[in-house]
């Protein structure tokens, strides 16, 4: 029997979502707790590995098993075994030819930024921020080079194991919510790093260092020293995928609604084509 669960975790006390040797990581805690409540081991596959710091409001993964449970004692059953910064949200059967990565149509991030004088303080491990005024059309202007199929290898890090840097931006908003700034990203796959470096370019143009042009020049450049430094892991949200709707799945919308700008992420003058 193949399970697809639905995950939330805060990023900050983890080295990423994947398992690594002598450091704490979101799939390792997941998985020991899935074994605890199994009473045997448990291995998942998620749809999309987050960095150190990235938070993940609908990550999805999917498990083979044998028990047979219904879907609200996997739920409260596992939760019970995880620490507070993680925990499953829902569960549901799926046929086997489903994968919570390959049968994902597209990813979403988004980050949350506070434009302040001073660093953030109650809002630290989960907001970016920006000390210089930020301007949005620039912005809006400099994403729109973004939409479409590109290659993004000036916005990949050197550690990225992609086969392929080409990928399909489907949409980018930006949208302003008090202090805070939201930005939502939409593509069919994102490279290592991708949201962040995107991050780094976005700012500098709305900060006034670069014109929004200087975008396009370095998205053909492909060449990431022509790009802007990293941008900090603390407001990136992973979103979770998007699948066919043949596989019944909850997208996660209800997960964010705590977010800057969930209400209104609809918002035609911050939506690109």
């Amino acid at each position: 029997m193949r399970l697809a669960l639905g995950i939330t975790y805060r990023g900050t006390a983890y080295h990423g979502w994947q398992s690594q040797a002598g450091v704490a990581s979101v799939q390792q805690v997941l998985e020991e707790a899935l074994a605890q409540f199994a009473a045997m081991p448990v291995r998942v596959t998620c749809a999309g590995r987050t960095d150190t710091g990235v938070h993940g409001i609908n990550q999805v993964v999917h498990l083979d098993t044998s028990l047979d449970r219904a879907d609200f004692s996997w739920v409260r059953g596992t939760n019970r075994f995880l620490p507070q910064d993680v925990g499953v949200q829902w569960c549901r059967r799926v046929d086997d030819g489903f994968h919570a990565r390959f049968s994902a149509r597209a990813r979403r991030y988004a980050y949350v930024l506070r434009e302040s004088p001073v660093r953030p303080a109650l809002e630290s491990g989960f907001v970016g921020w920006v000390f210089r005024p930020l301007e949005a059309s620039g912005m809006r202007e400099a994403a729109a080079h973004l939409i479409g199929e590109h290659d993004f290898s000036s916005f990949r890090s050197a550690d990225c194991q992609a086969r392929s840097p080409v990928k399909q931006m489907h949409e980018i908003r930006i949208e302003r919510h008090g202090a805070f700034w939201r930005f939502d990203f939409e593509a069919s796959a994102f490279l290592h790093h991708m949201v962040r470096n995107l991050m780094g370019c976005l700012v500098a143009v709305g900060s006034g260092a670069r014109e929004p042009g200087w975008m396009r020049e370095v998205l053909t450049a492909r060449d990431r020293d022509v790009a802007a430094p990293t941008f900090a892991p603390d407001g990136l949200y992973f979103l979770g995928p998007r699948y066919d709707a043949c596989h019944g799945l909850p997208d996660g919308a209800a997960a964010h609604d705590w977010l800057p700008g969930s209400v209104t992420a609809g918002d035609s003058a911050a939506t690109f084509p």
